[in-house]
């Protein structure tokens, strides 16, 4: 197995070798209410990993360079180092490097000068729900579907204790740890799991996030009684999905596909996700952001060259999708366990 390097945290500026080393995050658990969560920390992460581009990722993460500890930004952006501590040809090697772990869907990010230009402009879903969010100092943060994290970094730039995110997609936690290697460590883990892989009782998280996921579920209640049970009495929802206009009970429910996407079940009304979310023991249900997603916030680019939102949408009339259904448009909802 390739080590990873990852930065101490400590301000020395030491690097050191820990093939993909979860053990800090092991011992942060240790004595709180997420200890349980220990058990699902993967002993060594690449036992038993078969996927055929696995040793391409490695390598390029072992590719990555190592900068000492640089300054970082995520508190406005996710903005790692200066483009002074790179040269032209430095910066060209790190980007040809990254570009090994394409496709780039959440993000930007801004490394040394390099401007990774993801799929979805993240920042904007961000920018849309922080507002609206009981402040995250000092809270541990559990973030379901989270990707390579981008959100994460975001949680620990607004000062949560601890933020863990769960992610089946192995290439996305690649990334993730592709992120850790050139960041100084901050308290953010991303491991490789779904949340039905998590202790089915976990009631230790202050805020728990779910942001693009509901509608991929088959059962929309199972997930949202997952959800409640890994947060403390009195923590926070943030509900993100995709919804249609109407009222309470109108729920969309895809023939076939829906965007191109084969796995979309259940696309439900604000009332009616509202009336979900009471029927699951949630309180102080609100709707804080209705926003369709637009082809500025999620397209092409060079970091994911793949079809995309336009791809999705009838040619001759964008309020429609090329299956005929309503444009993707998003809400986001914050709810109190108890």
């Amino acid at each position: 197995m390739v080590p990873v390097p990852e930065f101490r945290g400590d301000g020395s500026g030491e690097v050191v070798a820990t093939a993909f080393d979860y053990s800090a995050l092991s011992r942060a658990l240790a004595g709180t209410p997420l200890a349980a969560l220990a058990g699902v920390i993967p002993a060594d992460f690449a036992a038993g990993v078969t996927h055929g581009d696995f040793p391409r990722w490695q390598a390029a993460l072992a590719a990555l360079p190592s900068i000492g500890v640089p300054s970082v930004d995520l508190k406005t952006t996710v903005r790692v180092g200066t483009p002074q501590q790179l040269s032209e040809a430095e910066r060209n090697s790190l980007r040809a490097t990254l570009m090994q772990l394409h496709p780039w869907r959440k993000g930007p990010f801004d490394l040394f000068g390099l401007h990774i230009d993801t799929e979805w402009r993240s920042d904007w879903k961000w920018d849309r729900v922080l507002p609206h969010l009981t402040p995250l100092a000092g809270r541990r943060v559990l973030d379901v579907g989270c990707g390579n994290g981008y959100h994460c970094w975001r949680m620990a730039g607004e000062g949560a204790e601890l933020v863990v995110g769960v992610e089946p997609m192995l290439l996305y936690v690649m990334q993730y740890w592709a992120l850790r290697q050139l960041l100084p460590a901050p308290p953010v883990w991303v491991l490789p799991a779904t949340l039905e892989q998590l202790p089915e009782t976990l009631p230790g998280f202050d805020t728990v996030f779910s942001m693009g996921v509901l509608y991929h579920r088959r059962s929309p209640f199972e997930h949202l009684d997952l959800l409640k049970k890994k947060l403390r009495k009195g923590g926070e929802l943030v509900l993100e999905t995709l919804v249609i206009d109407g009222g309470p009970g109108m729920t969309l429910v895809p023939p076939e596909r829906y965007c191109r996407m084969n796995n979309v079940w259940f696309l439900p009304s604000c009332a009616t996700l509202q009336l979900w979310l009471q029927k699951a023991g949630f309180s102080d249900v609100r709707v804080v952001d209705v926003t369709p997603t637009s082809t500025g916030e999620q397209r092409q680019t060079d970091w994911m060259t793949f079809e995309s939102l336009s791809h999705a949408l009838d040619a001759r009339n964008q309020s429609l999708t090329v299956e005929g259904h309503p444009a993707p448009l998003r809400a986001t909802l914050i709810a109190r366990n108890g």
